[in-house]
């Protein structure tokens, strides 16, 4: 399939630049994929499509990157996106703009006087910045370092906690599995006593995540790695499940289908995922997804695409603009059923 296929016009104000006072008060557009049907709701609605013996599951993973400006010696700007403490006070970074940033190079932060040295290259363009030997070097960052917001969110997020899952625990994502913000722990608690069961994977979003798709045929696309956890209770869930397993994020569905051996059969996972979930591809796992609103000509409309029908969602993201939805990852959610 072509990537232009899955693209759509966006007026740039349904881009929700902040979350709503409230986190389930965020619409739901509900899919029915047999019929086409789309309903609109609201997301504390969500318990009246669920069943006792359904089974959430979640992504739970912590956004712990941290976002960092600063210049080089010469005055040109330089931000740095920290991924992961490798210890030492030296971390894994994506720098923009990457090509202007050399092995030896150095960087002198808006913060607290932090001055840190290029000293590798990583995979995927990334680079190993050494902070040096100060020991408060690591408090300094974390008490800098910003929210790593998508490049789509200009305003300032007022509360960092609402770039966060109410069920964040495993640390190590660029960005937060979005569809899981919509969930409070009441909301949690009601679909608990309803029967309905939850169980936990761990997908750490890359930042790669927003770098768009860059071929026009889709099956050229290279799809980038990220690093995922089923926990054996998740996998035993999974296997023993009587109803539907409904996941809540493509990232969580990327996980399940990139560990899945079988039809509704999954073993207990550590390791990388590049699966590229395309139109004609068989799921193992998913009965229903819950998930955002997504970027035109992204491999996550495209992933949704493949789940409910490329024709059926385009028309709900037609329908979700007719009704003035927030778009993306502050936005509006669905529920592909």
């Amino acid at each position: 399939m072509l990537l232009s296929e899955f693209d759509y016009n966006l007026p740039p104000e349904m881009i929700a630049q902040e979350p709503l006072p409230e986190r389930d008060k965020s619409k739901l557009l509900v899919l029915h994929r047999d019929s086409g049907e789309i309903e609109h709701r609201h997301f504390h609605d969500l318990p009246e499509y669920l069943r006792p013996d359904d089974l959430l599951v979640m992504n739970n993973t912590q956004v712990t990157a941290l976002r960092l400006r600063g210049k080089k010696p010469t005055g040109a700007l330089v931000e740095a996106l920290l991924l992961s403490d490798l210890g030492g006070n030296r971390w894994d970074v994506v720098v923009k703009p990457g090509r202007r940033i050399a092995i030896g190079s150095t960087i002198l932060f808006d913060h607290d006087g932090l001055t840190a040295k290029v000293i590798e290259r990583t995979e995927g363009g990334g680079r190993i910045l050494d902070f040096g030997n100060d020991p408060g070097v690591s408090e300094a960052i974390h008490r800098s370092g910003e929210v790593p917001l998508p490049p789509y969110i200009h305003a300032e997020l007022k509360d960092a906690g609402r770039y966060q899952t109410v069920y964040a625990k495993e640390p190590g994502s660029a960005a937060a599995p979005t569809a899981g913000l919509h969930f409070t722990p009441k909301l949690l608690d009601k679909v608990r006593e309803m029967g309905v069961k939850i169980a936990y994977v761990t997908l750490n979003v890359g930042i790669a995540t927003f770098r768009p798709v860059r071929t026009e045929n889709l099956e050229e696309h290279v799809m980038h790695r990220e690093r995922i956890s089923i926990p054996t209770e998740t996998a035993e869930a999974i296997n023993s499940a009587e109803g539907r397993i409904i996941a809540v994020g493509t990232t969580t569905a990327r996980a399940l289908e990139g560990a899945a051996t079988g039809k509704r059969r999954i073993d207990a996972f550590q390791g990388d995922t590049d699966i590229f979930i395309t139109p004609g591809y068989e799921f193992k796992i998913l009965d229903g997804l819950i998930t955002n609103f997504h970027i035109p000509k992204s491999t996550l409309i495209v992933l949704v695409s493949a789940f409910a029908g490329r024709d059926r969602i385009m028309r709900a993201y037609e329908a979700a603009k007719e009704e003035n939805y927030r778009f993306f990852s502050f936005g509006d959610a669905m529920f592909l059923v």
